[in-house]
């Protein structure tokens, strides 16, 4: 390790290959990668990018100031460097925190060949692996062009780590908000946290994703910049440069410290509000875990087997008293239309029962078929409809249709595109408004806050998590742990396979079903009317963060 850093610090003529450097960046990105769900080792994000940030910002050899790779002399060899070490970190994260990607494979009852599923399931693994790590290098580029800028300054050592360290924070959630208005956003800082530390998540209450990420990114800024000022207390020779490191280097650790006492106690006191403040009118709810394999679900006896089992189960939820019932995504796997819905013996056991049912099925719209969640009335009339809006690229849809839709089919087994559903959608219910999502729409918070910002007062989530492994599993009900924390309503969950679960507004899975069971309950929930920061006004803190670090940039800027 000392070594290590001599050879980032530059006093030694010490060589490290670069594949060690690139090997270093990558063991700490795995690191970040083992932190969210099913492993829930959440304390390990809030170091696992110092290394990184070591790596991208090390001192100089004869100055308290701190010096990128990208201002070395050897500038022109160093930048592709910075872009592998920031590469090789997002694969760390992103590849093992998506390694559940790998359970599409075998493809072969869709009758694509094995060596083919093959191809298919790595370039899918690997493209999505690929879009993170480009967030994790564009990351660094700003920064090292930000350094560019303010390069020539004379400012105090801690005033230059503050600053490196507000604007990272800025630039990584900015990026993670760029990220989530196209197709793929899964694996963001925040989620690190969850559902292991739930009082933190309750930050999401004020400000959503951006304020868990922005204390991530700022601890782990502050204890490598604290970590690179110790450093400079080893080669400094003049007692005032000496007195000023140690300044510096008490502060920013202290800073560390007091950023994650704070958020965290900040969070913990939201987590131990009552809920019953918020709760308005019990709703009675069952849930049915249909089991039925993707590999047989479009067949015949797929299809066999879901009508008795959702039909057998709606029967014995409606005969426990629930007043309504919760079905997965995909639950009856063929076009909800008028022939068919005669013909359904679920659809007839409504109109017995007059028991409520929220159908996951799929509808014609005029764009394709649409993946849509039905509220089936009592009289058996459809009440309302929600389209699933996030659809999986590859697996639902094939991206760049006109470009480049004859080549990426080549490696898409899927055989038409999917039609989204419109962002602001709402979905009435005889029991009020509620929050709707299918499946991905889980990873993407701002599909639930526009709903409870139009009046949604609980959550309805249904999904078909079938081929992965209990990995996705567990991480798609931490999105939607996020999600009833963010919104502070309760959810409902209802997936083919596994974890159909209930969620209070707190986050805490009051039941959980076993995976690949079939399995139905009954249990209360609550509506609620409440309204936190983040439902009123969203993503508030990133622009604040960007000004912020504008001004900073500008005043260094001015003191140069």
């Amino acid at each position: 390790m000392i070594k290590l850093w001599h050879a980032l610090q530059g006093n030694r003529p010490l060589r490290l290959s670069r594949l060690l450097f690139v090997a270093i960046a990558f063991g700490s990105g795995l690191l970040m990668g083992l932190a969210p769900a099913p492993l829930n080792l959440f304390p390990l994000a809030w170091v696992a990018l110092v290394p990184l940030w070591l790596m991208l910002f090390k001192g100089e050899r004869s100055t308290t100031q701190s010096m990128p790779l990208a201002r070395s002399k050897d500038s022109a060899c160093r930048l592709p460097l910075v872009v592998w070490l920031s590469l090789a970190w997002g694969f760390g994260y992103h590849g093992l925190a998506l390694s559940w990607i790998r359970g599409l494979h075998p493809l072969t009852w869709l009758g694509v060949p094995w060596l083919a599923s093959v191809a298919i399931v790595l370039f899918c693994w690997g493209f999505i692996t690929l879009w993170g790590a480009v967030l994790v290098a564009l990351w660094s580029l700003l920064m090292l062009w930000a350094e560019r800028l303010t390069h020539r300054t004379q400012t105090p050592p801690l005033w230059t780590a503050c600053r490196r360290v507000l604007l990272g924070t800025a630039l990584w959630c900015s990026l993670e908000w760029l990220w989530s208005l196209g197709p793929l956003d899964w694996t963001v800082l925040a989620y690190t946290q969850s559902p292991g530390n739930l009082p933190l998540l309750h930050v999401g209450q004020l400000s959503g994703t951006s304020g868990i990420t922005a204390a991530i990114v700022a601890v782990n800024g502050l204890l490598a910049e604290g970590w690179m000022s110790y450093q400079r207390l080893a080669v400094s020779h003049q007692p005032s440069a000496t007195s000023k490191a140690k300044l510096a280097t008490a502060t920013l650790l202290l800073l560390a410290i007091v950023l994650l006492v704070t958020v965290h106690g900040l969070g913990y006191a939201l987590y131990r509000q009552p809920l019953a403040s918020g709760n308005v009118e019990p709703l009675r709810v069952g849930i049915i875990q249909g089991n039925v394999p993707t590999r047989i679900k479009l067949g015949s006896e797929g299809i066999q087997r879901a009508t008795d089992g959702y039909t057998s189960g709606y029967q014995t939820l409606a005969a426990q008293g629930v007043e309504a019932v919760l079905t997965p995504e995909g639950a009856l796997p063929f076009l909800w239309n008028e022939p068919n819905k005669r013909r359904s013996p679920l659809y007839q056991a409504v109109l017995k029962r007059r028991i409520v049912l929220w159908l996951g099925t799929f509808t014609t719209q005029k764009e394709g078929v649409a993946r849509s969640l039905l509220t089936i009335a009592a009289d058996g009339s459809t009440l309302s409809r929600y389209n699933k809006i996030k659809l999986v690229p590859l697996g639902e849809y094939i991206p760049f249709q006109r470009v480049l839709g004859n080549i990426i089919s080549i490696l898409s087994p899927i055989a038409e595109n999917g039609a989204p559903g419109t962002f602001y959608q709402q979905f009435e219910t005889p029991f009020g408004r509620a929050i709707a999502s299918i499946c991905y729409d889980s990873a993407f918070p701002e599909v639930f806050r526009a709903q409870a910002a139009a009046g949604g007062q609980f959550i309805l989530t249904a999904s078909n998590l079938d081929p992965y492994s209990e990995i996705l599993m567990a991480q798609h009900q931490a999105q939607d742990i996020m999600r009833a924390i963010e919104t502070d309503r309760w959810a409902v969950r209802a997936t083919n396979t596994g974890y159909s679960s209930i969620v209070t507004p707190h986050g805490n899975v009051e039941w959980r079903s076993q995976p690949h069971r079939y399995q139905i309950h009954a249990a209360t929930i609550f509506r609620r009317q409440t309204q936190t920061l983040y439902v009123r006004w969203g993503d508030w803190l990133t622009p604040v963060l960007v000004g912020l670090g504008a001004i900073a940039v500008g005043f260094s800027q001015r003191l140069g």
